[in-house]
């Protein structure tokens, strides 16, 4: 196995329809979800465990080629329903970030930002349990999906804390990773985090993870909903979040100026 020099991380939040143009950022058809997953499996890649993942950045242990981690953000119902049949037929894991206070409850979260003011249903005790047993892996996402920057030193340490033992007694596994709510962290959160126990952490930074990567600030890119099977092959290439075409050029045009006689910086 050759040893792999870096690993692309995707995060996707809800499967289902989307009502409005803010929705379409988050949330992808069923239809959309399983062509990008056909399309990475006709391409090569490979999906991960988390803990392989980890286990490679700490200490190098082979990863196949083309290896990625799959994670879902905030734990949507639609995720179990349209997303997971996909993932068993591929035999591929994923990684679900759990908000522990709102098990069974809804993204309350995003009613003032949707314009619409819709929320949607998060999975409950029993479809967790359900997926658990059919190859998905669960960690946390903090207790209500707070702005972690934004809280005291008691305030954050609850978040991360608890958010980590509750889950830990609701999975009855150890919960060993977090995904930063919204992707807001700063120095304090980090040290925070390692506090609270955490063995890494997950940001919403665009961009390739290499072994030297800070495992507190793991790299990740953003999937949206109006991106294509090409858009996300392209995103997964550049390893940024802009998968247009147009943007691939550029990208490429630029390489090329660089080894062009003459070229400065």
């Amino acid at each position: 196995m050759n040893q792999v020099q870096r690993v692309t991380v995707l995060m996707y939040h809800r499967v289902g329809n989307a009502e409005n143009d803010w929705e379409a950022r988050y949330a992808i058809t069923s239809q959309n979800f399983a062509a990008h997953m056909r399309r990475l499996a006709k391409s090569g890649y490979q999906a991960i465990h988390i803990d392989a993942l980890v286990d490679w950045l700490e200490s190098g242990i082979p990863l196949p080629a083309k290896a990625f981690l799959l994670t879902f953000d905030d734990g949507f119902r639609g995720v179990r329903d349209h997303a997971l049949p996909v993932l068993e037929e591929l035999g591929w894991p994923c990684t679900v970030f759990l908000v522990s206070d709102l098990i069974g409850a809804e993204d309350e979260w995003t009613r003032a930002s949707n314009p619409s003011g819709t929320t949607y249903p998060l999975l409950n005790a029993e479809e967790i349990h359900d997926m658990q047993g059919r190859g998905v892996s669960f960690h946390s996402h903090t207790r209500s999906h707070a702005s972690l920057p934004t809280l005291d030193d008691a305030q954050l340490a609850d978040q991360l804390q608890n958010s980590r033992q509750a889950l830990a007694a609701l999975l009855n596994q150890k919960v060993d990773y977090i995904a930063y709510p919204f992707g807001h962290l700063d120095a304090r959160v980090e040290t925070a985090t390692r506090a609270a126990g955490y063995r890494a952490a997950f940001s919403t930074q665009p961009g390739f993870n290499r072994r030297d990567v800070n495992r507190f600030r793991i790299r990740r890119l953003d999937v949206f909903g109006t991106d294509t099977a090409a858009m996300l092959l392209r995103k997964i290439m550049l390893g940024d979040n802009d998968g247009s075409f147009g943007h691939a050029i550029r990208y490429y045009l630029n390489r090329i100026t660089r080894h062009l006689p003459g070229w400065k910086e």
